[in-house]
């Protein structure tokens, strides 16, 4: 196989010296001295033949085909005994084709292509520029592998490229690529023997090519199919002039678009090809179709490589021939004609079952010679006009899919922007019910707290009657020993017992006046922390509520002031009218027994009025106490009456949030009626634009769930602040 593909030195090297070189350029009419332009030729390729020397790659290589191949050409002399007269033809007319090629190229005369037949090569040639314009059949016809490597750089005009001599400042640089590009060497030919043995001579020299390639374009850079193209160039010629060649296949024959990163022209060459199936084998098309098996699954590497992964080295390479002549024409043609030729086989597999087929069947169904598949390939239909027109409706049909992609990142945008919002929300309705739980909680502390009050309230007015009635008693008393008194006029002798208790009432008299006092000094600073209370509360609507609370308050505090003062006269008044009868009792201790009855009565008088007073302080402390109650129940209304407003403050954010989840209901419906207006547009997208669009109403379905979701929860508070409200409206009523 791969002698098939050996250089043009292998042949015309001999062990003699360059004298001693064959005549292949010798037919069998023509004379036995060289003509001038067999001499030019025969220079050209010595001038080969010595650069190839240079290179010990080129060498090995022929070596390794002519191991591998028993078909292998030997010596210059013995391949010449060997060719037909057919074939020496053919290598005088290519030896001409390569003699005259610049002049030719230069001058640009255009002539009618003859018709090439077997007598095309015995016929003999008046005028070179006549058979020249022949070069595209004689392609076809196959490149004599010993002009292999010199055609193809005529073909593609990298002869003389002015990058040759940056080719060694290139190798000294460093790759971004380098890694790359060391992992896939040993992917690329891995049975032949020049690329096989890691860190050999041909792994070495394709590394070098393509980290120069790299460096050279590094948009590009690196892409794996590539270097199978470059290990075939440098089976047939030095690294600077492969390297020449694959830099100009990739600016002149559309392989640089193709190896880009994007791999635009990939997809466009793909969606020709699967235009021509269509037109030239619809039942294929239609199979492929129902079974999904895409293009670019089985034909992406045709285009990628030149068929050098599919087929054997020795077809591949006449392909490449044709490569070079023509351009990415002849993978259209070979493909659909490797299409065609199968037709049958793959309309009974199922989509593994055709993947076998061409991985394992195809590539060894032309073994016996690529004459008949390259035969096939020019009787496909090939229309460039048609071609350029499915390049246009590719290039419209992806604007449109880019277009299309723009719009669904915005409406992904407006979606994330919705779910925000809506996380927003729950979030605040999270706090709203928090602040609904935690204002329960607080009502129900009052509401327990107003309780316990109403319970301390009743027992004050139960003990403030029985102290009313304890003072009814008392008056009755006084009243009957007034009655008493007015039988007794006389002053009488107190007992020295009697005197002990009255000073003893009076001590408790004074200790009653302490109580009062420190009573006094409690209701005062609650007070104080009442005006501090009320001077931290930020709404300025309860000042004056507030204000009016603390006035009531001290007028409160100046009555128990009046009633203090009150006892102090009284206190005063027992003890000048004690005073006066120690004075009126000094000297009467020693009177008769009358006398003394008469005192006991005026001192029994005395007790009661003490006890009088001392009842009357009682009172006195039991409003005082009552009146605290009443101002503590106040205040407890006054923050139920505070706890209402913020009930109410908490309905009105309630109403706000459902305005705001009206307005969202609102951006839904319009972000609705956007989308089925981009459903009517897009109603001849691919499936996989439509999948989207069935996931995207999926995702705008799950929103309005989620917003009547927060609809059920927003209604759910206002009904639970209504219940409360009605509870609080019922304890303080």
């Amino acid at each position: 196989m791969a002698s098939q593909v050996a250089s043009p030195s292998a042949s015309l090297h001999t062990t003699s010296s360059s004298t001693t070189l064959s005549t292949p350029a010798l037919s069998p009419s023509s004379p036995t001295q060289l003509s001038p332009d067999d001499l030019e030729l025969l220079a050209k390729l010595e001038e080969q033949n010595r650069l190839l020397e240079t290179d010990s790659k080129s060498l090995r290589s022929v070596n390794g085909s002519r191991r591998n191949s028993g078909s292998s050409l030997v010596s210059s002399s013995s391949a010449s005994s060997n060719l037909s007269h057919l074939e020496e033809d053919s290598w005088i007319l290519w030896g001409r084709i390569v003699n005259e090629w610049e002049d030719v190229r230069k001058k640009k005369e255009k002539q009618v292509k003859p018709k090439l037949c077997h007598s095309a090569f015995t016929m003999e040639y008046q005028n070179i520029h006549t058979y020249f314009l022949i070069v595209p059949e004689l392609v076809r016809k196959g490149i004599p592998h010993h002009f292999r490597a010199i055609v193809w750089q005529l073909l593609c005009s990298a002869q003389s490229m002015p990058i040759k001599d940056q080719y060694s400042e290139l190798l000294k640089m460093t790759s971004p690529c380098e890694k790359l590009i060391r992992r896939d060497i040993a992917r690329t030919y891995p049975e032949h023997d020049f690329f096989k043995e890691k860190d050999s001579l041909g792994q070495e020299v394709l590394f070098n090519v393509m980290k120069a390639y790299s460096l050279v374009d590094r948009e590009v850079g690196y892409c794996q199919g590539s270097a199978f193209i470059v290990g075939l160039l440098l089976m047939q010629m030095p690294e600077e002039e492969a390297f020449c060649v694959f830099v100009k296949l990739m600016q002149d024959y559309r392989l640089r678009e193709l190896f880009k990163p994007s791999m635009a022209e990939l997809g466009l060459c793909m969606y020709q090809f699967e235009c021509m199936i269509q037109e030239h084998l619809p039942e294929l098309y239609v199979h492929f179709q129902s079974q999904s098996f895409h293009t670019s699954m089985y034909a992406s590497s045709w285009f990628l490589t030149i068929f050098l992964t599919t087929f054997p080295l020795p077809i591949a390479t006449r392909i490449f021939d044709i490569f070079m002549s023509e351009g990415l024409e002849i993978v259209f043609r070979v493909g659909l004609a490797v299409l065609q030729m199968n037709q049958a086989e793959l309309l009974q597999l199922d989509m593994e079952g055709m993947l076998q087929h061409f991985q394992k069947v195809i590539p060894h169904q032309f073994d016996s010679g690529p004459d008949k598949l390259i035969q096939a390939s020019y009787q496909v239909k090939y229309n460039a006009k048609k071609m350029k027109k499915l390049e246009k409706e590719y290039t419209t049909i992806k604007t449109k899919e880019m277009e299309e992609q723009v719009e669904i990142k915005r409406l992904r945008t407006e979606n994330r922007l919705l779910k925000q919002r809506i996380e927003t929300l729950e979030k605040e309705s999270a706090s709203l019910a928090d602040r609904l739980i935690q204002g329960q909680v607080t009502r129900a502390q009052e509401a327990e707290e107003n309780y316990l009050i109403k319970r301390e309230l009743a027992t004050i007015k139960q003990q403030s009657d029985e102290a009313i009635t304890k003072l009814e008693q008392a008056e009755n008393t006084i009243r009957e020993l007034q009655q008493q008194q007015q039988w007794h006029k006389c002053s009488s002798r107190y007992s020295e017992d009697f005197v002990l208790q009255l000073e003893k009432e009076l001590v408790q008299a004074r200790l009653s006046e302490a109580e009062s006092h420190c009573a006094l000094k409690e209701m005062q600073d609650k007070v104080l922390e009442m005006e501090k209370r009320n001077s931290s509360l930020p709404d300025e609507e309860n000042v004056a509520r507030l204000q009016e609370e603390l006035i009531a308050v001290k007028l409160r505090e100046a009555e128990a002031l009046m009633g203090l003062k009150e006892l102090r006269q009284q206190v005063k008044d027992l003890e000048e009218h004690w005073q006066r009868h120690l004075a009126r009792t000094t000297g009467r201790w020693k009177d008769p027994p009358r006398k003394n009855t008469v005192n006991e009565l005026q001192d029994e008088l005395m007790t009661v009025r003490l006890r009088e007073a001392e009842t009357q302080a009682e009172l006195k402390e039991t409003k005082q106490r009552m009146m605290e109650m009443e101002t503590q129940n106040q205040i407890n209304s006054n923050h139920l009456r505070r706890a209402e407003q913020e009930v109410t403050n908490l309905q009105g954010k309630v109403q706000y949030l459902s305005a705001q989840n009206k307005g969202l209901l609102a951006q839904l419906n319009e972000a609705k009626r956007r989308q089925a207006e981009i459903e009517c547009k897009s109603k001849e997208e691919v499936m996989a634009v439509r999948l989207r669009e069935a996931d995207r109403i999926a995702a705008m379905a799950e929103l309005q769930q989620h917003i009547a979701e927060l609809e059920i929860q927003h209604i759910c508070v206002a009904e639970h602040l209504k219940q409360e409200a009605i509870i609080i409206l019922g304890l303080t009523g």
